[in-house]
C-alpha cells in the first residue's frame, strides 16, 4: 500500500488549500483505490493560515475590539494542541474601509483579547500570524489587554495605539498576566524588517495601512521612543531583532516581555501540523500553489515543504494552476515534477472556474511516473 502526502497551500481566487487536498486524494484513489492518503493543507503562516489549518467548525469565537476599536467577531483555531491566532482576523488592514484607515489610531487590543482567551482555556503553545495588520503601534495594544499599562509624563495612563507610543513615559508590566511568560509564543513571519528605521515597521508598510509622510515621520518618532521605553521595562532591546517589524511592529511586545520567538512562517506551519511525522513512511508528497515562478524558492510554503521531504529523501510532486517565468528552476530544490492544470485546460478562466476536477484528472497521469 502506497502512502501519499498531500500537503498543498491553496490556489488563491480558485481553491482554498483543503478543497485542493480533497480534489488531489480523489485522483489518488481513482488511480491507487488502496492508498493511503495523509491530507496536510497548508499555507505560508500569512493570511489565510486559520482557513488552511482549522477548519470553521472547529473554531474558537468571540467578540474583540477591531483595528479601529469597534467590536468585531473574530476567531481562532487550534492545530494538535498549539492555538493558532491569525492577527488579521482582529487587528486586519481588511477590517476598515480604505478612506478611513488611521494607524496613529489603531490598536492590536483585539489580538491581545484573543491571546488572553487561548491561555484561559489552557493552551500551553500560541502562533501568531502577523500578515495583514492595520496596525503600527509595536504591539502595545496587545500587552495592553494582557494587563500593561502605560503612562504619558503626568502620570496618566494612556491607551495603547501608534500615535499613542510618542506620549509613552513608562511602562508598567506589574500586571501582566503571568501565564505569558510560561507560554511558547511563535510569530510566523517571513519578513526581515527590524522595529525602527529605514526598513523598519514604519517606513516600510506605514503608507500602505493610511499614514501619509508627516504621519510616517510622527509614528517612527513614537516607535522609537517606545522601544527606548520597552527595553528600560523589560531589560531587553528588541529594536533590532529581524522580523520585529512585522505586523506594525507586534511581535516587540512579547519579544520584551514574554516567552516569544518569531520563525519562519512555513516552518511554524509545518511544526504545528507535526509535518516530519506525516512523512514517516511517504512514498510521495504532493504539493502545490495557484501559480508558481522562481520566487517560491524564498521562503514560501512550497520551498519549506520541499526542504522536509529532501531530508527524508520523499520525491515531491508540485501541482500548480500555472508555471511562471523560472518555474522549472525549482527542480534544483529536489522536486521531482512540477505539473498546471493550464496544460489540460481549454483557457484560463476555465482552469479557474474547473480547478478541482482538472486536478483530480491531472493526477492519475502524473502518479504513472512514481509507480
Amino acid at each position: 500500500m502506497k502512502k501519499y502526502v498531500v500537503c498543498p497551500d491553496s490556489f488563491k481566487g480558485s481553491l482554498s488549500a483543503d478543497r485542493v487536498a480533497e480534489a488531489i486524494e480523489k485522483g489518488i484513489l481513482n488511480f491507487d483505490p488502496e492508498a493511503l492518503v495523509i491530507k496536510a493543507p497548508i499555507a505560508d503562516g500569512g493570511e489565510g493560515t486559520l482557513d488552511a489549518l482549522v477548519p470553521k467548525s472547529d473554531r474558537i469565537k468571540l467578540t474583540v475590539r477591531s483595528t479601529d476599536g469597534s467590536p468585531v467577531e473574530a476567531e481562532y483555531g487550534q492545530v494538535n494542541g498549539v492555538a493558532v491566532i491569525e492577527m488579521a482576523v482582529a487587528a486586519g488592514l481588511c477590517l476598515v474601509k480604505e478612506g478611513e484607515r488611521n494607524p496613529e489610531s489603531a490598536s492590536t487590543y483585539g489580538v491581545g483579547q484573543l491571546i488572553k482567551d487561548a491561555l484561559d482555556r489552557g493552551f500551553g503553545k500560541i502562533m501568531i500570524t502577523v500578515g495583514g495588520s492595520g496596525t503600527n503601534d509595536g504591539g502595545s495594544g496587545l500587552i495592553e489587554a494582557l494587563g500593561v499599562r502605560f503612562y504619558d509624563a503626568d502620570g496618566k495612563v494612556i491607551s495603547a495605539s501608534g500615535g499613542a507610543l510618542a506620549k509613552i513615559d513608562r511602562i508598567d508590566a506589574t500586571g501582566l498576566d503571568e501565564r505569558i511568560k510560561k507560554t511558547e509564543i511563535v510569530f510566523a513571519c517571513d519578513v526581515k524588517n527590524p522595529l525602527v528605521g529605514e526598513r523598519g515597521a514604519t517606513r516600510v508598510y506605514g503608507a500602505q495601512k493610511g499614514a501619509d509622510a508627516s504621519m510616517l515621520d510622527r509614528l517612527e518618532s513614537g516607535m522609537i521612543n517606545y522601544a527606548d521605553k520597552l527595553a528600560l521595562a523589560s531589560g531587553r532591546d528588541v529594536r533590532n531583532i529581524e522580523g520585529c517589524g512585522a505586523g506594525g511592529g507586534t511581535p516587540a511586545s512579547l519579544l520584551a516581555f514574554g516567552n516569544a520567538r518569531i520563525e519562519s512562517g512555513i516552518e511554524s506551519v509545518l511544526a504545528a501540523i507535526g509535518f516530519d511525522e506525516k512523512l514517516r513512511g511517504a512514498d510521495l508528497v504532493i504539493t502545490g500553489e495557484g501559480s508558481i515562478d522562481r520566487q517560491s524558492a524564498y521562503g514560501k510554503a512550497i520551498s519549506g515543504v520541499v526542504a522536509h521531504a529532501r531530508q527524508r529523501k520523499v520525491p515531491v510532486l508540485v501541482l500548480v494552476g500555472v508555471k511562471g517565468e523560472g518555474a522549472d528552476e525549482l527542480l534544483d530544490l529536489g522536486i521531482s515534477k512540477i505539473s498546471a492544470i493550464s496544460a489540460i485546460a481549454p483557457s484560463k478562466e476555465y482552469s479557474i472556474a474547473h480547478a478541482d476536477e482538472l486536478l483530480t484528472r491531472l493526477v492519475p497521469d502524473e502518479l504513472k511516473s512514481f509507480n
